[in-house]
């Protein structure tokens, strides 16, 4: 670890002294089984040297109270944070002693899991705990909010060929200034750094040859700069062109018979096109009752309706494991990676996840995102809001995968019927939270 504030020793103490042993699972209370049975699976997942017994249980104690200590901490400042001021979370190394310490929480996060009320607290202690966790791993975390622009489209091999095209190019300024006669002190500087390491003196009587020739090398080099970056975009262009021929053919055929939006030019008003599409979303939605619906529900009637469904806290890990790592969309900014590796939240999640089906309620945590707008024209013309989602609901729908996946071949449907009633509740509720939370407006589509 980067503040090396732990060792492999330790924490591999820490490890077995978080973890209970095997008997001690056994004779566990009931408030929490579905979590304590999945610590052994961790334990094996991870595949960790075993270490032989210590007598410093004194100091496994104290490094046990500095995470709780720091997980407690961690936790208060983000529960009554605003989702859009959330520090972003950093990627972490994917080694094992950072593993050992995301597995260490997991029986510190039973308590806090287990009076959690609903999904916006329970996202509140898992984003908490990652924050706890890169604290003690030593990764930066920043003090402000998440960064609503995004980041440059340039990639860093091409800046930093570009930086040395440029470095190169002032040199080459400062040195036909020289030959010209200009001997200022600063130019002077310069060109005694370029002949740095060689037998070149700016008073030897060829040193206007010297310096031509290393006028042509620095050419030859940025020339040769510039050939390795049309290179190199030649290559990622044909990348990317057969990736996107393998997922989505019309986007690809699409993007090559005209040029991309780049978005250049004044935007539209944001007012002006949050007011439009809230138009659109909040207004309540008339269908008009055809002969035709009375036709199709006496035809369904013999349908055998579907047996209710359970969410289990195995299909919650499964849909986890599907999930990117690094992936967080929305605005809770939790990515997929922390609710793999704190593996006591999935029978908190499937219990929640179960409740807001039963009740058919939809959290706020499920209505509140990203909306990028995206010109697909010209912007002020024709736009289209793309919306991201945070990560419970993301895992709610790959739940949703896990059960289609189980039940196929069904004729009743299982999967569209399992989130149909809520779907339908979040096409009226979110319209109002989700134009609330428009970020700005996107020059290319994501």
């Amino acid at each position: 670890m980067r503040s090396k504030i732990f060792d492999d020793a330790e924490l591999e103490r820490l490890r077995r002294e978080a973890i209970p042993s095997s008997n001690e699972l056994a004779t566990a209370g009931d408030e929490a089984p579905q979590a304590t049975d999945q610590l052994p699976r961790v334990e094996a997942a991870m595949d960790l040297p075993v270490v032989g017994d210590s007598d410093d249980d004194e100091m496994v104690s104290h490094e046990l109270e500095q995470m709780r200590s720091i997980l407690e901490e961690a936790i208060l400042e983000t529960r009554s944070m605003p989702l859009e001021n959330r520090p972003r979370i950093p990627r972490i190394p994917l080694s094992k002693r950072n593993r050992a310490v995301v597995r260490a929480f997991n029986p510190m996060l039973v308590t806090y899991l287990e009076a959690s009320r609903d999904l916006c607290e329970t996202d509140s202690v898992l984003f908490g705990a990652a924050v706890a966790a890169c604290r003690i791993i030593g990764a930066k975390l920043p003090m402000a909010g998440r960064a609503t622009k995004q980041s440059s489209a340039i990639p860093a091999w091409r800046k930093r060929i570009e930086d040395r095209i440029a470095k190169a190019r002032a040199l080459i300024g400062r040195l036909i200034s020289f030959r010209s006669g200009n001997n200022r002190p600063r130019v002077v500087r310069t060109v005694r750094m370029a002949f740095a390491g060689t037998n070149i003196s700016l008073s030897q009587p060829d040193i206007t040859q010297k310096l031509t020739e290393r006028i042509d090398d620095l050419k030859q080099k940025i020339a040769a700069w510039g050939k390795r970056i049309r290179r190199f975009t030649e290559r990622s262009r044909r990348f990317n062109q057969n990736r996107l021929f393998q997922s989505d053919q019309k986007r690809l055929y699409k993007s090559l018979e005209r040029p991309e939006v780049c978005g250049a030019g004044p935007g539209p008003d944001q007012a002006n096109t949050v007011a439009f599409w809230r138009g659109l979303w909040s207004e309540p939605v008339n269908h008009s009752e055809g002969p035709w619906t009375e036709v199709v529900a006496s035809q369904c009637a013999s349908i055998t309706p579907m047996d209710p469904v359970i969410i289990t806290p195995d299909d919650v890990a499964e849909a986890v494991r599907r999930a990117p790592n690094w992936k967080s969309p929305g605005l809770d900014g939790l990515h997929h990676y922390w609710l793999k590796g704190f593996m006591v939240c999935h029978a908190v999640l499937a219990r929640q996840f179960q409740e807001a089906l039963n009740q058919k309620s939809l959290p706020s945590l499920f209505t509140t995102g990203i909306t990028h707008l995206v010109p697909k024209d010209q912007p002020e013309k024709v736009i289209t809001p793309i919306y991201c989602r945070n990560t419970p609901p993301e895992n709610l729908d790959n739940c949703d995968e896990v059960i289609s996946d189980d039940e196929a071949g069904n004729s009743n449907l299982a999967r569209r019927q399992l989130l149909g009633e809520v779907e339908v509740q979040c096409q009226s509720i979110s319209s109002e939270r989700l134009l609330e939370t428009v970020e700005g407006i996107s020059g290319t589509a994501t």
